[in-house]
């Protein structure tokens, strides 16, 4: 792949691969048909996870341990021909080993009577329709009913073989296996009329269940926005069992920092006819963007700048002359745009007059790449499985009730545009949408979709997504020291483990990237040296049980049965030959998958250096391979190996860990992420925050919109030194006590959502491990003249998860006893506060003995949470 996949897409590969390999197998030995989904929300990268999957069902992957399918066929089947082109590209963009020739767009020309193993083949609801040249003439259901079986002769065009011919040849023959994908996912707007959606529901179920003498494709895999759009369009389905359904965690997806955190949408204040002034006002926001990008590629040296666009939405029969005037105050407010940086995707694919412009048309599959487009005009044809991540503004002239193609047109502009969250900056991280026909009632049907995915009815909710109705943005506020920024980025957060953490793959990982920032020249081949080392270590301290694995992996052992007629008994005889080269090989191979396919091959080429007795090269190889086909048999040989690749790690990312922080933004994810391969949760550096966006009112009940209160000496602010916060009783407590104490210099509103200056804190909850981020952090002034950081979380006993945050919270004290003076949690009990010291290890104790938050708070190890004189 020429993309690391993300912990969350790695997971998924997995999966969908396992379902892949159990029901090929199934199909071959039992006939037995299955189906199972891909779901995830937009922007979670499912062309990418399909790229992967398909690398290694054609060529077999030893990461997921994963054999090729020689005579693996895919079929991707979608709505829409211009979708698949677009699906073609992005697999061909993400994957090392798809060619060009193994990606086939199935014209109206295609004549095979087989489809080629290998080959992912794109079919849509077109090419199968009744009228394509592809079938045209050739009812398999008529054909069948009417005479048992289709005639060869009759074929559309004299061609040898139809579509449904290719399909039922491939089907049938054993050497082969067909898999359909059906891509649920891009679908469109659902503005087909019925008879084109019955069309389309026919010709998948004939895929599915199969037609006349055609029978049903073995096994079907469902990308889809939901499980629930998965399972409609298998409504039908006969005779065909379903596999797990491979659900991607929408908060993984958000926490990734593939998609933007915030979606800003502004309204006007009162109902009228403002689309020029909000016209007006997005052009300024794009050109504002467009020099934060600027500004942000000049401080990481960084030549490739990103070209933000600004995106026109219109009516589906829109007025020529109302376009032209938006683009005349675009013009106007931005005199640095050249008249050519205009382009439309209308359905018309021709240049379209629009006042006094001419705006040519481009498709909308070459929109990102093409950076000369700073305004792009379009109707709602374009979010059909489109993707710009450089789109950052859009202007919608669409009616309220229009929303839903308002709201899957922004949904899909949620990507990142660097595939990855820019720290401390969310004026970057977000989208803005300006809805001049909204009102504040109307909007917040938007805002509820966008916070649900956006981009597909039904997706899933995204946690960690905000979405802001007219925000204000709060920048460093100048009166907080620069020795309080010092102090809060001192403070360790803390990331997600991975479920599948490979400690030797970490290593090499870590040893690439050193190597490329010139910290640690020919860093690999020192990892890979220090780990033969160990591997030499692990054959004399486990001798013995590697003798024993050694012997196995030479000789192939079986039992002779005697059947004696006479008698009538039989017997079974032992018998030993010695291995060959493919029994040896294919043990070296899952060897290699347990220890690291490349170490394992740099690890054979060392030992063969070192065969004195050998008689050629490839005898010593042979040797080699043997040798670490049994290590691979003894389990506590792994275990070693993966505990001294960790322990090199950490001693790597320790001592690098000063030139690091000196990289761009864009090596220290890197480095960030190689922290994360771990089965530990891993301290992280925190971000500074230089632009948030923040709400600035809250409305009511009854539609109304009240102010928020605004709070002093928080470490960011508005430009009167405020900075607005809803809060609830308890938190308004902590804030008020925390201010009264001596000292106090700061405070911050450590952010809920998974960005970078957020603090984190790992914790266990049954099997799984997450991140709680406490409400506020302190800062004061010490007698001694250094600064403090407490951390101070009003603490829901109510909520389910409330013990197990508590645990988190005090295993994170015990961990950094020396950063913080106080972490406390803070409960109200009848009319007092109480409140929980966890950096007292007598706390902590009683922290790990209880079974409930509520006890801890009415027990004798808290105390009163008092506001001090």
């Amino acid at each position: 792949m020429k993309f690391t996949l993300k912990d969350y897409q790695d997971e998924a590969v997995r999966d969908v691969l396992v379902n892949l390999r159990k029901a090929s197998r199934r199909w071959h030995e039992e006939n037995d048909k299955h189906a199972f989904s891909l779901t995830a929300t937009t922007g979670a990268g499912k062309t990418v996870m399909a790229a992967a999957a398909f690398e290694a069902l054609f060529h077999g992957d030893d990461t997921f341990e994963f054999d090729a399918d020689p005579g693996a066929v895919v079929i991707w089947f979608s709505d829409d021909p211009a979708l698949n082109e677009q699906t073609r590209f992005r697999l061909m963009e993400a994957s090392e080993l798809l060619n060009f020739t193994d990606l086939v767009v199935v014209q109206n020309t295609f004549n095979r009577e087989k489809f080629e193993p290998g080959k992912v083949y794109f079919l849509n609801t077109q090419k199968l329709g009744k009228n394509s040249l592809l079938v045209r003439g050739h009812d398999p259901e008529a054909m069948y009913a009417e005479r048992g079986e289709p005639f060869p002769e009759l074929r559309p065009d004299m061609r040898s073989y139809t579509i449904w011919d290719t399909i039922q040849n491939t089907i049938d023959d054993p050497s082969l296996t067909l898999y359909l994908v059906l891509d649920e996912a891009h679908r469109g707007m659902g503005n087909a009329t019925r008879a084109v959606l019955d069309a389309k529901s026919t010709i998948v179920k004939r895929l599915i269940n199969g037609a006349g003498a055609v029978p049903a494709i073995p096994i079907v895999w469902g990308i889809s926005a939901t499980v629930e759009r998965f399972n409609a369009a298998m409504a039908g389905a006969e005779g065909r069992s379903t596999l797990p359904h491979v659900v991607v965690d929408s908060a993984k997806v958000q926490d990734s920092g593939l998609l933007k955190d915030t979606i800003i949408l502004d309204i006007p204040e009162k109902a009228g006819h403002f689309d020029t002034v909000l016209v007006r006002r997005a052009t300024d926001k794009i050109k504002e963007i467009s020099a934060a990008w600027a500004e942000y590629a000049k401080q990481q040296d960084d030549a490739d700048v990103v070209k933000p666009l600004m995106v026109l939405q219109v009516p589906n029969t829109p007025d020529p002359n109302e376009i032209g005037r938006a683009l005349d105050m675009i013009f106007q407010h931005w005199p640095e745009l050249t008249s050519d940086s205009v382009a439309h995707v209308f359905g018309e694919h021709s240049t379209q007059t629009f006042g006094v412009h001419a705006i040519p048309y481009i498709s909308p599959e070459r929109v990102q790449e093409s950076t000369w487009v700073r305004v792009l005009i379009a109707k709602d044809a374009i979010s059909t499985g489109w993707d710009c991540p450089r789109a950052e503004v859009m202007v919608s002239f669409r009616p309220a009730r229009d929303r839903t193609h308002i709201t899957q047109l922004l949904g899909r502009m949620v990507r990142t545009p660097l595939a990855r969250r820019i720290p401390g900056n969310e004026r970057l991280n977000s989208v803005e949408c300006l809805l001049p026909f909204f009102d504040v009632k109307s909007v917040e049907a938007v805002a509820d979709a966008l916070m649900n995915g956006g981009g597909d009815v039904g997706d899933a909710p995204l946690p960690g997504r905000r979405v802001l109705i007219n925000p204000k943005e709060m920048t460093p506020n100048p009166s907080i020291p620069e020795s309080i920024w010092e102090k809060f980025l001192s403070l360790p957060s803390q990331a997600l483990p991975q479920r599948v953490a490979r400690p030797v793959k970490r290593l090499t990982a870590l040893a690439h990237e050193l190597a490329a920032d010139g910290l640690l020249p020919d860093a690999g081949k020192t990892a890979h040296g220090e780990m033969h080392k160990v591997l030499d270590a692990a054959r004399t301290r486990y001798a013995g049980e590697i003798a024993t694995a050694r012997k196995g992996v030479l000789t192939v052992d079986g039992k002779t049965l005697t059947a004696d007629l006479k008698e009538k008994e039989k017997s079974f005889d032992d018998f030993w030959e010695e291995a060959d080269y493919s029994v040896i090989e294919d043990a070296y191979r899952r060897a290699s998958r347990a220890l690291s396919p490349d170490l394992s091959r740099t690890y054979a080429e060392y030992l063969a250096t070192k065969a004195a007795h050998a008689d050629t090269p490839e005898d010593a190889l042979m040797e080699a391979h043997a040798d670490i086909a049994a290590l691979g048999l003894v389990s506590e040989v792994k275990t070693y190996l993966d505990g001294e690749a960790d322990k090199l790690s950490k001693e790597w990312l320790e001592k690098y860990r000063v030139a690091i922080k000196g990289l761009s933004d864009e090596r220290r994810d890197a480095y960030r992420q190689i922290k994360e391969m771990s089965t530990e949760p891993q301290d992280i550096d925190l971000a500074r925050p230089n632009s948030w966006m923040a709400a600035t009112s809250v409305r009511e009940t009854n539609g109304s919109e009240t102010a928020l209160p605004t709070y002093e000496h928080h470490m960011l602010c508005d430009e009167t030194g405020g900075f607005p916060a809803e809060m609830n009783t308890p938190e308004i407590k902590v804030l008020e006590t925390e201010m009264r104490h001596p000292g106090f210099q700061a405070w911050y509103r450590n952010p809920s959502r998974p960005s970078q200056d957020s603090l984190g804190v790992a914790y266990f909850n049954n099997t799984q491990t997450k991140i709680v981020r406490p409400d506020f952090i302190f800062f004061s002034l010490q007698p001694n003249g250094t600064i403090a950081a407490d951390i101070v979380d009003p603490h829901g006993t109510h909520l389910s998860d409330a013990m197990p945050k508590l645990r988190g919270l005090a295993r994170y004290a015990e961990t950094h006893p020396n950063v913080y003076r106080r972490i406390e949690a803070v409960e109200k009990v009848g009319d007092k506060y109480r409140v929980l010291d966890l950096t007292n290890a007598e706390v902590r104790k009683a922290v790990a003995d209880a079974k409930e938050a509520r006890t801890l708070f009415d027990s004798g190890v808290s105390s009163e949470y008092l506001t001090p004189d």
